[in-house]
């Protein structure tokens, strides 16, 4: 088993996305013949009846999760959730799932984006280094994942 630090969360529903505001979360990669992984994050108490829903309903979710290095591009998982704990004022969310194997070249995408946004020059290359960082939704991330 390999772990690593979950550093963000995105849940993707249709083309709409929810950025998860994390205290923490380790993700770990079970290296076992189903390709399972385990996520586990602890989040603001407020969030627990969002993912209550998941967990009551069965539905599997969607989410992009940053992985070590805020510079990493997402990666796609399609989980479950299988337990929501209230500890104090936050609660801990257990997912298990799989990595998607798609995998696009974020970089790529992002400025292919901003140049048919008609964004050249200084500022392009200004706001390439902050989207970088700041990992925006792209407008091909629907029709691509």
């Amino acid at each position: 088993m390999k772990t690593f630090k979950m550093l963000s969360m995105t849940v993707v529903q249709g083309d709409q996305t929810i950025s998860i505001p994390l205290v923490d979360g380790i993700i770990i990669n079970q290296e076992n013949s189903h390709r399972s992984w385990i996520l586990e994050m602890y989040v603001d108490k407020t969030d627990s009846t969002f993912f209550e829903q998941f967990k009551n309903s069965g539905e599997l979710m969607e989410v992009k999760v940053i992985i070590s290095y805020p510079e990493n591009e997402p990666a796609s998982f399609e989980v479950a959730v299988n337990a929501v704990k209230t500890i104090g004022d936050y609660v801990s969310v257990l997912f298990t799932g799989t990595l998607k194997r798609v995998r696009r070249k974020y970089a790529e995408q992002l400025l292919s984006e901003l140049i048919s946004n008609g964004i050249s020059g200084e500022e392009l290359i200004a706001r390439f280094e902050k989207d970088m960082r700041n990992r925006p939704q792209l407008k091909k991330d629907s029709a691509t994942v």
